[in-house]
């Protein structure tokens, strides 16, 4: 009997992760539940010991000598289930504090079904996480059986279950990922400075090294796409775009725009926006699709994007010239002056306001005051003839479409 119990404290111990002395307390404890419920004795004092190494029972009851192990059925029943508890909350605790532990790794699982468009995965040692369908890639669908990998996202203990919730779009996920197919990130050689994910669609990745004769972009990508190939298959074909990073902002930017040929940067940092100016030709490859990839360059690089034409800048760096030349005490060196500090547009200079240009560019108060003012009242007129042009225009329109149906 002794080493029987000692085999099954060895069993449970393995099979359910759990310590074998806190195995060994809970049946010293379930013990001393039965041995209350048999003796019907709230208020005395029952002591169970197991010795670890014999798996010999001592027990006392009032400091006398008892047999637990003649207590009869109902206590035993009692014992048991007060085991069966224990055990599982131990097990709980095992499961939370091991996950948690990992929480923000790749873990590899096999699809169990779909839950009310929850995806539960089986992970190790009989385990299930939970991919709630925001953290699925849209598009994707996971036969039952099918081995899937996902981020630890989160681990929550509830009161009768620890809930493991998976991901397969947070950014994280494409992180470690780089991490398994890229050597040189696990060795600390090339680094993820930044990263900006719409999932299912397209990522853009930041990568610098810290050994010049490495390549970060050429490490990623890996020989003839084989690195890269791997982590977009895992993503069922989603976009990565691998940019160089830079410290310099304006260079930065621009790889950040990529494929798409920048012209031209101007950097705002009291807005901190960044005006990009790309030929006709380029505008909807620096665009993307429905904005995609100036969106992400932005969450990308932290700067606020505007995408401008050629036309379309020197548009607004003319009627920025006029509205400031207008005000008295200001010249075509407080224009370039403004331009060096990123305002190339009337609604920038009013955005900016007073202070930078008394602390930045050294105008008077006064001055400064006047300029903000005075892009105010410019911007406000504009505003009014843009609403007026845009009526006209779908006055023009219901007119032509008038004509059309006579």
């Amino acid at each position: 009997m002794n080493q029987e119990l000692l085999r099954i404290v060895e069993n449970i111990a393995r099979d359910k992760n759990i310590d074998k002395e806190s195995i060994f307390v809970d049946l010293e404890e379930a013990m001393i539940s039965a041995a209350r419920k048999h003796f019907n004795e709230p208020d005395s004092d029952i002591v169970v010991s197991i010795d670890r190494n014999t798996g010999q029972i001592v027990a006392f009851k009032d400091n006398v000598q008892i047999d637990i192990q003649q207590l009869g059925r109902i206590p035993a029943q009692t014992a048991k289930q007060v085991m069966i508890q224990k055990i599982r909350a131990d097990e709980r605790s095992s499961i939370f504090t091991e996950f948690a532990q990992r929480k923000g790794e790749i873990i590899s699982g096999s699809v169990v079904r779909y839950e009310s468009g929850t995806l539960i995965v089986n992970l190790d040692r009989w385990t299930e996480g939970f991919m709630p369908k925001s953290e699925q890639i849209m598009g994707q669908n996971h036969r039952v059986g099918e081995r899937v990998r996902c981020l630890i996202l989160d681990v929550k203990e509830t009161s009768n279950q620890v809930k493991i919730i998976l991901s397969r779009t947070h950014p994280d996920f494409i992180r470690r990922l780089f991490e398994l197919e890229v050597p040189e990130i696990g060795e600390n050689i090339i680094e993820i400075r930044a990263l900006a994910r719409e999932a299912g669609y397209r990522t853009k990745v930041a990568v610098a090294s810290f050994d010049e004769k490495v390549d970060p972009v050429g490490a990623c990508v890996g020989v003839r796409g084989s690195r890269i190939k791997n982590i977009v298959d895992e993503l069922g074909g989603e976009k990565i775009d691998i940019v160089r990073w830079n410290d310099s902002s304006q260079i930065l930017v621009s790889n950040a725009l990529m494929p798409a040929k920048v012209s031209e940067i101007a950097l705002c940092f009291e807005l901190g926006r960044a005006t990009v100016v790309v030929d006709e030709d380029q505008l909807s490859l620096a665009i993307g699709k429905h904005g995609q990839n100036v969106r992400l360059a932005a969450r990308l690089t932290g700067w606020d994007i505007d995408i401008l034409t050629p036309d379309e800048y020197n548009q607004g760096i003319e009627l920025l010239a006029n509205c400031v030349k207008s005000v008295d005490g200001a010249d075509e060196t407080t224009v370039d002056k403004l331009i060096a500090l990123g305002v190339i547009s009337i609604p920038d200079l009013e955005d900016v306001g007073v202070e930078p240009l008394v602390n930045e560019l050294n105008l008077g108060s006064e001055l400064a005051k006047r300029l903000v003012t005075e892009a105010a009242t410019a911007s406000e007129r504009l505003a009014d003839e843009s609403k007026q042009n845009a009526a006209e225009a779908e006055l023009a329109q219901q007119a032509k479409s008038q004509d059309k149906e006579t």
